[in-house]
């Protein structure tokens, strides 16, 4: 039977969801998963839905969320469902919802300088999630993350790069790809994707679309 992949997006307008959302699903169903796609999270509100899925993509910038509707993902990842995102979309949803952002392992606070900074992805560690993935430079937003201290880190970037107040503290490895257990699920992050352009070819995209396939039980 094939795996059930759950992709939702909305919120902030500026990190292109719906394009975002468009690339996540054309990778998912190439790898023989049926996809549904919608923009509403009134997805989250049937619990027992969300525990027959593989695996739940969301694709929020800010935006607010009701309780029940995280305490529905947290359940269902918690049992086992995969929870894969990037940039914003997983880690800038729903700020005032800390079980969210426990779940999710990191919480952006900054991008010093904005878009368009020039920073390198580094590859930090032997996982096939970046096996064979080349360090790699972009030009886009370097996110600063609160990080949970239980993820393990396969890339990173440097900060700082652009000066700021946070420069004085000295030189910082910053993930940008990390994986986590929440309960028997699997969950995967990658900073990267300010927009789809960011991650719709190259080492960008292949790093996103190996995170999707892992996450996915």
């Amino acid at each position: 039977m094939a795996r059930k992949a759950l992709i939702t997006w909305g919120g902030w307008p500026g990190h292109e969801p719906d394009k975002v959302a468009a690339l996540f699903a054309a990778d998912l169903r190439e790898a023989g998963f049926v996809v549904e796609v919608t923009d509403t999270l009134a997805c989250f509100d049937d619990a027992a839905a969300l525990a027959d899925l593989s695996l739940i993509v969301p694709v929020w910038t800010m935006s607010t969320i009701e309780p029940h509707q995280t305490e529905n993902v947290a359940a269902a990842v918690a049992a086992g469902v995969g929870l894969a995102g990037c940039h914003g979309g997983m880690c800038d949803a729903f700020r005032n919802d800390v079980l969210w952002q426990f779940m999710t392992g990191a919480q952006w606070v900054a991008h010093p300088g904005n878009d368009g900074v020039e920073y390198r992805v580094r590859m930090v560690s032997d996982d096939p999630l970046v096996a064979g993935i080349a360090d790699f430079d972009v030009k886009t937003e370097q996110y600063y993350l609160h990080i949970d201290p239980a993820v393990r880190v396969h890339a990173v970037c440097d900060f700082p790069v652009v000066d700021g107040p946070h420069a004085p503290n000295g030189a910082v490895s910053m993930p940008v790809v990390f994986t986590k257990m929440w309960g028997l699920g699997r969950v995967y992050y990658n900073a990267l994707g300010h927009q789809a352009n960011v991650i719709d070819h190259g080492p960008a995209r292949e790093l996103l679309r190996r995170g999707l396939l892992w996450a996915g039980r």
